[in-house]
């Protein structure tokens, strides 16, 4: 059997530029350093549809209808943001009451602690724990679940992973061909397997997580081949 190190470096060597882009995540830059739309983005990636093919140009829609115009320009707008002026851009409800609650949370929390967005939120994902993650004011609001949970976390600075299925089954291949019986079931349990990976192998956790993303195939290509040149932008 290989070693999980040999076996997830040869997996990376597919996705070059993936570790600037998860410093990118970690500083919380992505989206140019907009809270508003890493925020949006949650909320949109959070029903589970294509990223790069759903989810990235209705973000992208919604910067130039509403950010680059003026018309959301920080968290407090976009949480007093009426659904039905975006619904040509996201229908789903949900999405956009998880978007409004998590941004007036984190306005709140900023005023409160006299920070502006990007530190509230950075704030925010410093002070969050994954056990017990319900409890916590966000994980609280309805429409986010555990793997929304993470991805919030993740672009506020929090070196970790989102437990959804494409990452579980790759890391499952990992385990598979390392030998390994490690627990991958329950989301949790897979994300305290990818940190114990992360030790084995010397990749951080967040890079694991993209990665399983962005090997993924779409076409011809892998997805790092086909999207490389817009990670910079989002």
């Amino acid at each position: 059997m290989k070693r999980p190190s040999q076996i997830i470096s040869s997996y990376m060597s597919k996705t070059t530029g993936i570790s600037e882009h998860c410093a990118r995540c970690l500083r919380t830059e992505r989206w140019d350093g907009s809270v508003v739309l890493m925020i949006v983005d949650a909320a949109f990636t959070s029903i589970g549809l294509n990223y790069f093919t759903a989810v990235v140009p209705k973000v992208m829609k919604f910067k130039k209808d509403f950010v680059d115009c003026g018309r959301v320009k920080d968290l407090e707008s976009l949480s007093n943001l009426p659904e039905e002026k975006t619904k040509g851009i996201w229908r789903n409800r949900r999405s956009w009451q998880a978007a409004k609650s998590i941004s007036s949370y984190l306005y709140e929390l900023g005023k409160m602690k006299g920070l502006d967005e990007r530190r509230a939120f950075r704030f925010w994902a410093a002070n969050s724990q994954l056990d017990g993650w319900r409890e916590d004011p966000i994980g609280k609001i309805s429409g986010v679940g555990m793997a929304t949970f993470q991805y919030l976390r993740m672009m506020g600075g929090v070196d970790t992973a989102m437990p959804d299925k494409i990452v579980r089954r790759v890391v499952r291949q990992i385990l598979d061909e390392a030998g390994l019986d490690m627990p991958t079931e329950r989301e949790i349990d897979l994300v305290r397997t990818i940190e114990q990976l992360s030790e084995l192998s010397g990749y951080r956790p967040i890079e694991i997580c993209w990665m399983t993303w962005l090997i993924q195939p779409e076409g011809k290509m892998i997805r790092m081949s086909k999207y490389r040149n817009l990670l910079d932008k989002i």
